[in-house]
């Protein structure tokens, strides 16, 4: 029988997403974050399963002693970029949106950032049926001079296309670019326009590694005095990356989480952290779910080296496919190790598909620091995975004690 036949992989696969539905009342969903970011409530649910209210500038107080925090140092590029078309007497027509997700050429995000003349993406299309064939192209000015910058679009793969940048002052690099040109993507149920604010308060105070396309809004609470306060409290804080992709924001739209393909997102992780995670010292606190993601998949990627089938990438239903004779963590995490000191590198990177659903065991983290998702989302699925089926106490009681919800709403710490 093939592992993802498996009786396991088909429980997890038969989930029905209906079963993670709930009320969410449109005036419940914050439109903009508090003045005072660590100043929102803060919802902790104990190992013990006790609910409470607190607020979150009290979390250096609420974290276990041994704890290390860990948080995603991604930030979010303006990937929103407007386009219009123009006819041959230069008259303006319609408006092409493209959304850019992931570099294609070159594939590697720093490079692609720093690309100098042209670069490569994958992209949605807003008004796609309006853009069959041309360049598009607008002006802008960088340093004080000024610029033509185009876009031509190659070939279509399902719902994106590959688009082709092009700009001609060879010495500004594609990063100054979308600076310039494009708009932070805020997510789409905020139901509004993206404003000025947006530019600063959808970053978490953190972020420095560019490419994410929706923030990791969980460490969106965090503040400078928070984290000095963290540290001073003796919790170690530590950094990883995972690039958000757009599809954060689909929700499941089968009847059965079977029927749902996860995204494919990037990861990196240095070396130092992956030993110390291997080395089990502190009980390991993610922050926001795009963490979660990244910790729990360096265990599969680890196993997946040690059964020889390693293909740079952690499949959907991997953590469901071995039933017994699963590695320790310290093995898993070892795998990596090792293909790190043979590779000469000091940074594990790969990409995930990783789907997080009851049924699913985790073994590197032991508490999250999240917000409130959306319903019927793989979000909340990886909440109900952690909470043991409990997410809908806590949701209740957010509900009822007025928190507000889902990117600039309030956060939750759940606790193992």
């Amino acid at each position: 029988m093939n592992e993802l036949d498996s009786p396991r992989v088909a429980r997890v696969k038969n989930l029905r997403i209906e079963d993670f539905d709930y009320p969410l009342p449109d005036g419940r969903i914050a439109r903009h974050p508090l003045a005072e970011r660590d100043r929102c409530k803060l919802l902790v649910r104990g190992a013990d399963g006790a609910l409470s209210e607190h607020l979150f500038c009290e979390l250096p107080g609420l974290l276990p002693k041994d704890s290390m925090l860990i948080y995603n140092n991604t930030r979010v590029i303006n990937a929103r970029l407007r386009f219009h078309k123009t006819d041959a007497e230069g008259r303006q027509g319609a408006l092409i949106e493209i959304f850019c997700l992931e570099p294609v050429e070159p594939r590697d995000y720093a490079l692609s950032f720093a690309s100098t003349g042209r670069c490569s993406w994958t992209c949605f299309i807003g008004n796609s049926k309006r853009w069959k064939q041309g360049a598009l192209s607008m002006e802008l000015e960088i340093g004080g001079q000024p610029l033509t910058f185009s876009a031509e679009r190659l070939d279509k793969d399902g719902q994106a296309s590959t688009v082709a940048f092009s700009w001609d002052r060879p010495e500004v690099t594609f990063s100054e670019i979308i600076a310039a040109a494009g708009e932070i993507p805020i997510p789409p149920y905020l139901n509004r326009s993206t404003e000025q604010s947006d530019s600063r308060d959808y970053q978490t105070v953190y972020s420095h590694i560019e490419g994410s396309v929706a923030a990791p809004t969980a460490g969106l609470h965090f503040t400078p005095a928070l984290l000095e306060a963290i540290s001073a409290a003796g919790i170690e804080r530590r950094e990883l990356t995972l690039h958000v992709g757009a599809g954060t924001f689909q929700p499941v739209k089968s009847d059965e989480i079977g029927d749902h393909r996860m995204h494919s997102e990037f990861i990196a992780v240095g070396r130092g952290l992956i030993a110390e995670l291997a080395a089990g010292r502190r009980r390991v606190i993610a922050v926001g779910t795009t963490s979660v993601r990244t910790l729990e998949s360096l265990y599969h990627a680890g196993v997946e080296m040690l059964r020889g089938r390693w293909t740079g990438e952690v499949p959907q239903w991997a953590p469901y496919a071995d039933d017994e004779d699963t590695p320790t963590v310290a093995e898993a995490l070892g795998a990596i190790l090792s293909h790190l000191d043979a590779t000469g590198q000091q940074t594990f990177v790969a990409s995930t598909r990783i789907i997080i659903a009851p049924g699913y065991r985790y073994r590197i983290v032991s508490g999250m620091v999240t917000n409130f998702h959306q319903p019927k989302s793989t979000l909340l699925l990886l909440v109900s995975a952690f909470t043991g089926g409990d997410w809908r106490r806590a949701y209740d009681f957010a509900l009822e004690h007025d928190f507000r919800f889902l990117s600039y709403g309030d956060a939750c710490l759940f606790l193992h």
